[in-house]
């Protein structure tokens, strides 16, 4: 007996379940998203033009005249703009004298004066440092460490290590997780990234921040998945679905809590300690929060197992025996020994195996290429957000919340429609939207709009893929090629901040190698079978049972059909109850045969 048909005993799915995914497992998806985004505020990059230390004494009274007499202009994404690096090499301080002992209306007849003689002054690169504007970011790691001009690219780099510590990070805490269990594990990122961002305030340099921000990096992947882990663990089957889908509606809603959070804390060191130390509330959790019983009994581990199943039935009104551990026991070592007689041999699996087959590797090359696709786009959307023009803030909260109505439209529509054409067309809609902004990028509220339709596509995208994978990896490679999958996928991030830094001169050129990637994948995602409905592969053998599809057998395959019924019209009722259609395929009978 397998641990599913164990926890039947104490409800799949009852009032504990609920209690704990709704009360514990979601407020827990907050960490992940807090920690993974706020960092595009931390470290946003303010207006700025080169500082003229003779003009600080006018700056706040003369700001426009000022900047006329001292920045150049220059065109960037269509528009003229003040130069962020650029300034004349003039003489400030004769300017400076000059207007000491001068009225307004005067300064502002010599500012005219002066504006005639800069087309003969040479541009150069900022001399004195910058002056940022204020009016949305008191203060930012941008803005304090000078990181703009020759230094711009310091950001980029900041997303780009971030990504790869997340990359490391699902190496080192995979295996804490195996180790320790799922709770446990789950405090320990906890407290590592709470600590690691709460002192990234301290930070006294750009190096130490970063130092700190990879620390955070490590356990984001990590501090995600353990929640969703241990939700779909507690429940049967049919109900893993359900907690796939409000996991990512949690996980929206902590997006558009940050949004709340920045909106109201804008200096970056106090926004490190918003998002961190709040958090620490997650630990009076700690003894309500139950250890996962799949892994105590796959450990071996009876007695924590009891305890916890007899706690989930006490809940859920279920009557367990007293010797329970006992039965427990029984049936699990029964479930393994019955395992290990059917196998000749003990077989160990490994990365070669999902390229074991020709058919195991076009599925595992299409599954990973589409994971690879989804992640990367997904998080450039999400980086992108505040690029958009327009208020930053309210352009992220409205990324986080337009994914909410697709969770809530995918909840039937996964069991009703499937899964292929879902995943098919939420990435040709979301890869559409994306280059259409090519064709509106000056106009910031249609841009907006075709970023939401986007931004849903991928979100559908992303619940749809890992639900669809689980369905396609046989059961002995599973977890690895789910495992492979994400990994690759996770080169995703480290890349996608470099693509956004190469649009800084054109703002929908992100957008485009993001659409281009969604149409991709969506092509690509045609190829795999439909699964909803169909038993799970079990073996390799089983899996390479499960042809990819091939788009002209179906093209021939629609014609075979038409033909059939034109002719099967004339066939005898009986004759037509030897006619049948079975997976989109048609065999005809005997009779039909020789008839036609």
């Amino acid at each position: 007996m397998d641990f599913d048909s164990q926890l039947n005993d104490v409800g799949s799915f009852g009032l504990y379940q609920k209690l704990v995914i709704c009360l514990i497992l979601l407020p827990a998806t907050l960490p992940c998203a807090f920690h993974a985004y706020s960092q595009i505020f931390i470290a946003a990059k303010p207006e700025h033009y080169c500082k003229i230390p003779e003009f600080q004494p006018w700056i706040n009274h003369y700001r426009d005249i000022l900047k006329n007499l001292s920045i150049p202009i220059e065109i960037r994404d269509g528009t003229t703009k003040y130069s962020e690096c650029k300034m004349y090499n003039r003489n400030y301080t004769e300017i400076s004298n000059l207007w000491m002992d001068k009225s307004p209306n005067e300064i502002l007849i010599n500012h005219k004066h002066l504006l005639d003689e800069m087309k003969n002054y040479e541009i150069i690169n900022c001399k004195h440092g910058w002056i940022y504007d204020t009016s949305i970011f008191p203060m930012t790691v941008i803005s304090e460490w000078d990181l703009v001009c020759e230094k711009d690219y310091y950001s980029t780099m900041a997303l780009v290590v971030f990504g790869i510590s997340g990359l490391i990070g699902n190496y080192i805490f995979g295996y804490l997780q195996d180790y320790y269990g799922r709770k446990p594990s789950f405090y320990i990122y906890l407290i590592f990234e709470i600590l690691s961002c709460g002192l990234s305030s301290l930070a006294w340099n750009f190096t130490s921040w970063l130092v700190l921000r990879f620390m955070v990096g490590l356990t984001v992947p990590a501090i995600l998945a353990s929640p969703y882990v241990l939700a779909i663990e507690l429940v049967g089957p049919t109900h893993r679905v359900f907690c796939t889908i409000v996991s990512n509606i949690a996980y929206s809603i902590g997006l558009t809590s940050l949004a709340g959070i920045v909106y109201m804390i804008r200096d970056w060191r106090m926004l490190s300690i918003a998002v961190s130390m709040p958090l620490l509330i997650l630990f009076m959790c700690y003894f309500t929060l139950p250890e996962s019983p799949r892994w105590l009994v796959a450990t071996h581990k009876f007695e924590k197992a009891a305890k916890v199943m007899k706690t989930i039935a006490r809940f859920n009104g279920k009557a367990l025996p007293a010797n329970y551990e006992s039965t427990l026991k029984e049936r699990t070592m029964a479930y393994e020994n019955m395992q290990n007689l059917q196998s000749t041999e003990k077989q160990s699996y490994g990365i070669c195996d999902l390229f074991a087959t020709a058919n195991m590797t076009r599925k595992t090359a299409i599954i990973t290429f589409i994971w690879f696709c989804i992640t990367s786009v997904y998080v450039g959307l999400s980086y992108y957000a505040p690029s958009l023009g327009g208020d930053e803030i309210f352009n992220f909260f409205l990324a986080g919340a337009c994914e909410l109505p697709t969770y809530i439209f995918l909840w039937p529509s996964l069991s009703y429609f499937g899964r292929r054409w879902i995943l098919c067309i939420s990435m040709l809609v979301g890869g559409t939207a994306c280059l259409a902004t090519f064709l509106v990028q000056h106009d910031q509220t249609t841009t907006l709009i075709f970023y939401c339709i986007a931004k849903m596509g991928i979100s559908s995208a992303f619940v749809v893929l890992p639900l669809m994978a689980s369905e396609l990896y046989p059961t002995v490679v599973r977890g690895l090629g789910m495992s492979f999958s994400q990994v690759v996928a996770m080169i995703g991030p480290t890349l996608i901040p470099i693509v956004n830094y190469m649009g800084s001169e054109m703002i929908v050129l992100p957008l485009i190698v993001m659409g281009v990637l969604l149409l991709f994948g969506g092509i690509a995602s045609f190829f795999l079978p439909e699964t909803k409905n169909k038993s799970l592969p079990q073996t390799i053998y089983d899996s390479d049972s499960i042809p990819l599809v091939n788009p002209f057998n179906i093209i021939f395959s629609t014609r075979r059909k038409r033909q059939h019924k034109q002719h099967h019209q004339n066939c005898s009722r009986r004759q037509q109850q030897q006619c049948r259609e079975t997976d989109g395929d048609v065999q005809i009978c005997d009779v039909c045969k020789l008839e036609k």
